[in-house]
């Protein structure tokens, strides 16, 4: 990692605990809807469901507002709890304005940026929605560890289409040979940032299978002996 000098991260589920912060901005929906299911049980429906959507819209197959409204829809339906439509649309609404509000980071994220920041320079490629997203850095106060931020929604385009990573490139001044990627997800992730000529180190804390397209960390601060 020598000639190192620009390394991009992921946010959610890499730097921000998504899943933590998720299930607690679920917890406060449920009960101010009055939804009568256990977070666990809706979780257990959801989580799966919104990861299958995700990568449906990651892959430009679905829009924002259908995986917003679908994902609630079709776990309510598997729990056979009915929802209106428009409670659902309420609800969906509720969890982007709310999501931000819980700030929980992966551990030793601090750890991790204060160290790197004295010595490279840092930014983050998402791809989430833009005031989301915005909203989620500056309630972590992590805002001052990057030098931008590049998110999808302002790109146009999702990782692990090579054109957000070249467009990060143009707008960091970095080049490829000089830059890594760091981030959970295999697809994209790591084979996006590879395809586009960057080095890349896979955070994989959600079990993803073992590979050997690059290096593999299952704990972040692993990164402060590698760098």
């Amino acid at each position: 990692m020598d000639k190192i000098k620009h390394i991009f991260f992921d946010l959610d589920h890499t730097l921000w605990d998504f899943q933590k912060n998720s299930s607690l901005t679920f917890k406060f929906l449920l009960e101010k809807y009055n939804i009568p299911i256990s977070l666990d049980r809706f979780l257990e429906i959801y989580m799966p469901i919104n990861f299958s959507l995700w990568k449906l819209y990651r892959d430009e197959k679905i829009s924002k507002q259908y995986l917003r409204h679908n994902r609630l829809k079709s776990a309510f339906e598997k729990l056979n709890v009915p929802v209106l439509s428009s409670i659902i649309d309420q609800m969906s609404e509720d969890y982007v304005t709310h999501l931000p509000d819980n700030n929980y980071l992966i551990k030793d994220t601090l750890l991790v940026l204060d160290y790197l920041v004295k010595k490279y320079k840092l930014y983050i490629i998402t791809n989430g929605f833009t005031e989301v997203q915005m909203k989620k850095i500056s309630n972590s106060n992590l805002e001052k560890y990057f030098t931008c931020i590049i998110d999808s929604e302002t790109v146009g385009v999702k990782k692990p289409n090579s054109k957000i990573f070249k467009y990060a490139l143009n707008v960091s001044g970095a080049i490829e040979t000089e830059s890594l990627m760091i981030g959970d997800n295999l697809e994209a992730d790591i084979l996006g940032a590879l395809d586009a000529g960057f080095k890349a180190i896979h955070f994989n804390n959600n079990h993803e299978p073992i590979h050997s397209h690059c290096q593999i960390i299952t704990e972040l601060k692993i990164l402060n002996s590698i760098l």
